[in-house]
């Protein structure tokens, strides 16, 4: 008897393991988070800014939002959740990186960054990059990650 109860128990467990680590029905399973570039790492995954000053050449493999911010700027500390959601959310689909302008501000000067938050947008077409600026709401965020970076109609 004490023998079954056992084997019991420990089918119990391991059904209970195994439905703690499948993910439930549309549930955001995403991890990403935005990541921290100092100038070594934006060289290697956004572009090379010191050997081509005048022409921006994306080297990432999927499109991107570079989110340049200061520890001590409230409307950065503001717009920070709003990013790491969307970080989860999108998944691998983008990237969202961040560059903190007081330790990187080589990265700054050569993107002319004078205010922040600042959000850089890449697509991962010949498009333009485009600039945005302060804390722009998350659906406005959502807009054009869809639209700009993925290439999605508005009806998708």
């Amino acid at each position: 008897m004490k023998r079954a109860s056992i084997i019991l128990i420990l089918m119990v467990f391991t059904a209970v393991a195994a439905l703690a680590k499948e993910p439930s029905k549309g549930e955001n399973n995403k991890k990403a988070e935005p990541i921290e570039l100092n100038d070594i790492e934006f060289v290697k995954r956004v572009h090379d800014f010191k050997r081509n000053p005048n022409k921006f050449i994306y080297v990432g493999d999927k499109p991107a939002i570079i989110d340049f911010y200061a520890t001590w700027c409230g409307p950065c500390k503001q717009l920070a959740p709003t990013l790491k959601a969307l970080a989860a959310e999108y998944g691998d689909d983008i990237y969202i990186y961040k560059v903190d302008v007081d330790k990187e501000p080589d990265i700054a000067r050569a993107y002319g960054i004078r205010s922040v938050p600042s959000l850089l947008f890449i697509p991962q077409s010949d498009e333009i990059p485009k600039m945005g600026q302060g804390v722009i709401p998350k659906a406005d965020l959502r807009k054009e990650i869809d639209e700009f970076l993925l290439g999605k109609s508005v009806s998708e």
